[in-house]
């Protein structure tokens, strides 16, 4: 099972980090938290790499339905997009949501998990 929802485009780190927070707002997820892992692995490790970030992204009103189906369902909430660069693109990458539901096994998740898959699918087609 593939657990990925990936685009690549062609613009600049800054420009698609930029575009996915607003493509994320318009299908109603805010940015809950934010890794730059390029500057943590530098400035704990002294290592260098490409562009990195980790977006935790969450939908509050199926962020609650999932809660409410199981309480446990929290450890793979908010959602994360990572955005980084590969080679002369930058990849925008989301966490397919029927993971948890794989996962889980859990039935009550699957129509939460179809929602969240029809917006995140939109926010990344409206990227490209």
């Amino acid at each position: 099972m593939s657990y990925d929802r990936t685009v690549r485009l062609g613009t600049d780190f800054d420009t698609a980090v930029t575009a996915v927070r607003e493509a994320l707002a318009d299908q109603g997820f805010g940015v809950l938290t934010e890794i730059d892992v390029k500057a943590t692995l530098k400035a704990k490790l002294g290592h260098d790499m490409e562009d990195y970030l980790i977006l935790g992204a969450c939908n509050p009103p199926l962020a609650h339905q999932a809660l409410e189906a199981d309480r446990s369902i929290g450890l793979l909430l908010p959602c994360n997009v990572v955005v980084r660069r590969d080679g002369d693109t930058t990849l925008v990458q989301a966490l397919d949501p029927g993971t948890m539901v794989a996962l889980t096994g859990l039935p009550a998740l699957e129509p939460i998990a179809a929602d969240a898959t029809t917006r995140l699918d939109a926010a990344l087609a409206s990227l490209t």
